[in-house]
């Protein structure tokens, strides 16, 4: 037994340490049986795999309450942070659920050029976009985020939460329905 008492083999099972609040951008019923939280980083292919498995999730389970939280790892995507950033200008108009999707279905179009014309597509103000993106007005909101998810212990993108528990398998749409439908009610 190690000093905090837990023997070298025992896993332990990771939790989600930020619960989830109004201010979350969430999807689906406020009392729903079953929450998911992704942690996420617009350029992570991982991330961007299972985007549509996470969409037809939702499609499959319309009760499940789905929540992203910004997770950019900026060491190995230089576009992640200002991807959440503008996905957070976006949000402050209504639109983050738009971005969101946009930004995953174009994520090898990031740099701040293609965010223009993304902007522009969701139907939002270019200029005042880029202005707040600039002038990062929504980087505490994203550092927030990335530091709830260090506390839950998120190492990597994606990293989902099951009504508060770590999903530890893949993000293949199986997988997903089955923690779903697994998941411990509250």
């Amino acid at each position: 037994m190690t000093a905090a008492g837990i023997t070298p083999l025992q896993v332990s099972v990771s939790r989600l340490r930020a619960p989830v609040t109004a201010e979350d951008h969430a999807q689906g019923p406020l009392d729903a049986p079953t929450t998911m939280v992704v942690y996420g980083d617009f350029q992570c292919p991982h991330c961007a795999a299972a985007y549509p498995n996470l969409r037809e999730l939702r499609r499959q389970r319309p009760t499940v309450r789905l929540v992203f939280r910004h997770f950019p790892l900026m060491n190995v995507h230089p576009y992640a942070e200002i991807a959440a950033e503008t996905a957070e200008a976006a949000g402050a108009r209504g639109q983050f659920w738009a971005m969101h999707d946009w930004l995953f279905a174009h994520q090898d179009q990031l740099d701040p050029v293609h965010l223009a014309l993304g902007t522009q597509q969701v139907g939002l103000p270019v200029e005042e976009v880029a202005a707040e993106v600039n002038d990062h007005v929504h980087l505490d909101r994203i550092r927030r985020d990335f530091v709830s998810g260090v506390r839950s212990g998120v190492n990597g993108t994606p990293s989902i939460f099951v009504n508060g528990v770590r999903h530890e398998r893949t993000y293949a749409l199986p997988d997903l329905l089955a923690a779903v439908d697994g998941a411990p009610r509250g």
